[in-house]
């Protein structure tokens, strides 16, 4: 048997505020039907004070490992995507590895947008399988809120602040990821974007997107991907139990299941409750589903997500 890197624990975290669309509506230029009709969001969650990427990553960190039966001590890597870092260095992986008190590990960041989560995931599933490590907290977090332009109303209804979380072990067995594929074309830049960043503009910068053109590519992209991992794996769209997706626009989600011929009921969609959460989106999605019992062990998981760069990117897993 081969060695794999099996999902021992999921955990997530969410900021204390919920912003119902109604609330946005009395301060953006919008309405709760325009924002429902056109992504399916009713719903999301705004950090505030005292809240940060970090934060949240550590309270979906530790929630993961409870559901892991694991001490912080257990985990010899720390890999976090995220855009929204508490500090332009150092990583946020470093600050939760010290919230943990966890005096030695390996920890990082990954920044590849919304598909930060499956390159943090292939990150650490090959430094595991790779030998570096034996147990590693792969996590998600975004504090998306604090890069909008609150009065562009096309693009700051989209988006929501979280983290999910998961513990990965290296074992010998047929359970665990079965494949990964990750993707990079950098000549969309200007799709998706921040307008800022500490070598161009010494400022932060706020979010800017093309949504028609993004969407258009974002269908094409994750079908592609999905039947690419799925190819890797062995396996055919038939055999899968639930495709966890990063949780962007419900359009888009249903487009994609067309697209594979999979029936809706086998998506797990939190979009309408959480927004599009980014890097975080995917692992909290899978959370909120093996909690409810939806995702049970021995299943059949797709990850997938696509994000500004473009990048986009899938894992095959049997829970």
């Amino acid at each position: 048997m081969s060695l794999r890197s099996v999902i021992r624990g999921t955990g997530s975290a969410l900021p204390a505020r919920s912003v119902p669309n109604a609330e946005l509506a009395a301060e953006v230029d919008t309405s709760d039907e325009w924002i429902v009709e056109r992504t399916g969001i009713r719903n999301r969650f705004i950090a505030g004070d005292g809240e940060t990427t970090a934060t949240l990553a550590t309270a979906a960190a530790r929630r993961a490992l409870d559901a892991a039966g694991l001490d912080p001590s257990e985990i010899g890597l720390i890999v976090l995507a995220t855009a929204t870092p508490d500090q332009t260095f150092p990583s946020s992986a470093t600050k939760v590895q010290a919230a943990l008190g966890i005096p030695d590990c390996i920890a990082l960041d990954v920044h590849a947008v919304c598909t930060g989560f499956l390159y943090a995931l292939t990150v650490a599933d090959s430094m595991l399988r790779g030998g570096s490590a034996r147990r590693a907290l792969v996590i998600g977090s975004e504090t998306f809120s604090r890069i909008l332009d609150w009065e562009d109303r096309t693009t700051c209804v989209l988006f929501g602040d979280g983290a999910g979380a998961l513990v990965l072990e290296a074992v010998e067995g047929d359970q665990g990821i079965l494949a990964t594929r990750l993707h990079a074309d950098g000549r969309h830049n200007d799709l998706l974007y921040v307008d800022g960043g500490p070598s161009t503009t010494g400022t932060v910068g706020k979010l800017r997107m093309k949504g028609r053109e993004v969407f258009r590519h974002a269908v094409v992209n994750l079908a592609q991907v999905m039947n690419e991992v799925l190819a890797d794996a062995g396996l055919t769209a038939a055999e899968v139990d639930w495709v966890v997706p990063h949780q962007a626009n419900a359009r888009i989600l249903d487009a994609t299941a067309k697209k594979l011929g999979l029936p809706p009921e086998k998506v797990v969609v939190t979009v309408d409750r959480h927004a599009n959460t980014s890097a975080a989106s995917v692992p909290l999605a899978l959370d909120v589903a093996v909690r409810d019992g939806r995702i049970r062990r021995g299943d059949l998981l797709v990850l997938e997500a696509m994000g500004g760069g473009f990048t986009w990117g899938a894992a095959a897993v049997r829970y």
